[in-house]
């Protein structure tokens, strides 16, 4: 618990339900990510023959290019879910879901959440031109919405915002939990926006020893 001040009290303050969002820098994958983003990206590119504002390729976990790339986000995301409180000592993260977007100039995405058993959900930034597609994640919290008021400052994230935006470069790798609903801003660049979105769900671990009842 911590103190807050409210007028002229001292008031019992505790933090209730949090939002975690979590952001490193992770340039090392850029190569190998890129390449096989850039190959899985083909055949819809192909398809659309150009003609398109937004591009997405198929899944892509399973290729060995990435192995690395996608042993440290199945870890890291299992370390999120452990260090939240939940019980990991028989569970193992997998992708459910693992491709690249292409955003041209004026395309965006609109809010949204995944469902189907995700649990993390990640962002792997490829190429961020300046003014092009910005992460924005929103308040999960849907009766919130019901009674809010307008915020004093919105350019200030507080108690009160209903939206944050994200900053991210090529690198960036950004984990969420899959409630927390997500958009993209319109991408006003000239250069396409391309990032990497996962979604990863828990399964029990297919490698625990088994129990012989006798």
């Amino acid at each position: 618990m911590e103190g807050g001040t409210v007028g002229a009290d001292q008031l019992s303050e505790s933090l209730i339900f949090p939002s975690k969002v979590y952001t490193i820098q992770k340039p090392e994958f850029l190569d190998a990510v890129r390449s096989v983003s850039d190959r899985s990206l083909e055949p819809s590119r192909k398809q659309q023959q150009g003609d398109y504002m937004t591009l997405m390729s198929s899944n892509f976990s399973h290729e060995p290019e990435v192995a690395s790339f996608a042993q440290y986000v199945s870890q890291t995301a299992w370390n999120i879910l452990q260090a939240q409180g939940y019980n990991m000592d028989n569970l193992v993260t997998f992708f459910s879901e693992m491709w690249t977007q292409e955003h041209k100039s004026f395309s965006s995405m609109d809010y949204h959440v995944h469902g189907l058993g995700a649990m993390v959900s990640a962002f792997y930034f490829l190429d961020v031109p300046e003014n092009g597609c910005q992460l924005v994640l929103h308040d999960p919290r849907p009766t919130k919405w019901m009674i809010d008021i307008a915020t004093k400052d919105s350019s200030q994230v507080t108690d009160a915002s209903d939206r944050v935006y994200v900053p991210s470069k090529a690198g960036t790798l950004i984990f969420t939990n899959s409630w927390m609903p997500h958009s993209f801003t319109k991408n006003f660049s000239s250069e396409p926006t391309r990032f990497v979105h996962m979604n990863l769900s828990v399964a029990i671990n297919p490698q625990q020893p088994k129990v012989e009842v006798v």
